[in-house]
C-alpha cells in the first residue's frame, strides 16, 4: 500500500510540475522555474512565444559533431532565455534521446535547461503551406542537392510556421540578436539564408515559399536559399552598397552588414584553423559563420592547437570543448599557420 501511494504521489508532482514549467514558459520564467520537468513539453508548448532558436540536421545523422555541438551550446548560452530547439531528420518518437545517451553530443545538449530535441518531420511540418505540393511532387532520390533544398524548405516553414531566429549548424554564437525581423547579408546587395529571423506567420516568409514553388530548381546550388532571398529582397527594394558598419532597412525588414555575421567571408574559411598572432574581438558580430560546406578538407578543432575556431570553442562552448574536444583521443592533425 505504501508503494503505491509512493507512485501515485511520484505521479502527480510530475503532473504539478509540468504545468508550472507550462505556466512558466506563458510568464516570463523561462527554463529557470522547473528545469527537472522539460521533457515533458511539447513541441507546441515550447515553441509557443515565437522565441525559439532553431536548428536542423537534415541528414539521418544522430551524432551532432563539434561543430554541430558547439553551434547549439553557445546559441544556449547567449540565449539563456530563450528555447534553443534542435530538430533532427534521424530522430522519431522511438529514437529519441536524452542526456542518458550514449551519445556525448546528445548527453551534453540533452542537460542544457534550454535545449530541446525534436525529430524533424517535414510531411507534417509542411502542412498547410505552399511547400506540399512541391513535396509530394518532388523526387528526392534524382535531387543532386537534396540535402540543401530540403534543408532550405525546412528552415522557412519552421520559422514561418514558429517564428524565431533560424541558424545554420555551423553558426557560433558570440552576443545575442536583439531583432525581429531581419536578413544577413553576405556581401552588398546578396543575402544570406545561413541566419535570419521573423515572428510566425510573416508574409516575407509566405512569399518565399511561394518563389520557393514557383521558381524551384534543384540543379542549381543556392537556388533554394540565398538565391531566393537576394531575389524576394531586391523584389521589395533598391538595394545599395553597405557604408562602413552600417544595417540596411528594407520594407521594415533589417538588412544586417555583413560584418554581423560573416566577418570572415567565405573564401577565407581557412582563417579559422589557422593561428592568429592577435585575436580578432569581432566587436561588430552577433554570431559567426564557419563555412563548414566549404571544408572539403575536413579540417576540425584540435585541443592545444591554439586556432581561432580552437579559441572560439573554448570561449563560447566550453562544455562541447572539454567533452568533445579534449575528451576524445585522435581527431585528426591538420597543419596550423600564423596569420596576422
Amino acid at each position: 500500500m505504501l508503494k503505491e501511494f509512493q507512485i501515485v504521489l511520484w505521479f502527480l508532482f510530475v503532473f504539478v510540475s509540468a504545468i508550472f514549467y507550462k505556466l512558466s514558459l506563458q510568464s516570463g520564467c523561462i527554463f529557470s522555474c522547473m528545469p527537472i520537468t522539460k521533457q515533458f513539453l511539447t513541441q507546441e508548448d515550447v515553441m509557443s512565444q515565437s522565441r525559439s532558436i532553431i536548428f536542423v540536421e537534415i541528414t539521418d545523422r544522430l551524432e551532432p559533431p563539434p561543430l554541430v555541438s558547439c553551434s547549439v551550446e553557445s546559441a544556449a548560452r547567449i540565449y539563456h532565455d530563450r528555447p534553443v530547439v534542435f530538430f533532427m531528420k534521424g530522430l522519431n518518437n522511438s529514437t529519441r534521446r536524452d542526456s542518458n545517451s550514449t551519445s556525448a553530443a546528445f548527453s551534453l545538449l540533452s542537460a542544457m535547461k534550454n535545449v530541446f530535441i525534436f525529430p524533424l518531420q517535414m510531411e507534417t511540418l509542411f502542412q498547410e503551406t505552399p511547400l506540399l505540393p512541391w513535396y509530394h511532387k518532388v523526387n528526392a532520390a534524382q535531387e543532386k542537392y537534396w540535402v540543401h533544398v530540403s534543408s532550405d524548405a525546412s528552415r522557412l516553414a519552421l520559422i514561418w510556421k514558429y517564428g524565431g531566429i533560424y541558424m545554420d549548424t555551423d553558426v557560433i554564437s558570440i552576443r545575442p540578436i536583439t531583432l525581429a525581423n531581419f536578413l544577413t547579408a553576405e556581401a552588398s546587395k546578396v543575402s544570406s539564408s545561413g541566419v535570419f529571423g521573423f515572428p510566425h506567420h510573416h508574409w516575407f516568409l509566405w512569399d518565399c515559399m511561394k518563389d520557393f514553388v514557383r521558381n524551384y530548381n534543384g540543379r542549381i546550388w543556392g537556388n533554394q536559399g540565398p538565391i531566393l532571398m537576394t531575389r524576394r529582397l531586391r523584389a521589395l527594394c533598391n538595394l545599395t552598397n553597405f557604408h562602413n558598419v552600417e544595417d540596411q532597412s528594407c520594407q521594415n525588414i533589417s538588412f544586417l552588414h555583413p560584418q554581423r555575421f560573416y566577418p570572415i567571408p567565405y573564401p577565407a574559411w581557412r582563417q579559422y584553423y589557422k593561428v592568429w598572432k592577435r585575436r580578432p574581438d569581432f566587436n561588430n558580430s552577433f554570431a559567426l559563420h564557419l563555412w563548414n560546406f566549404m571544408n572539403k578538407e575536413h579540417k576540425t578543432v584540435v585541443a592545444g592547437s591554439n586556432t581561432l575556431a580552437e579559441n572560439l570553442y573554448k570561449t563560447y562552448c566550453p562544455t562541447t570543448y572539454k567533452d568533445l574536444i579534449q575528451g576524445t583521443e585522435g581527431g585528426g592533425h591538420m597543419q596550423q599557420n600564423k596569420t596576422e
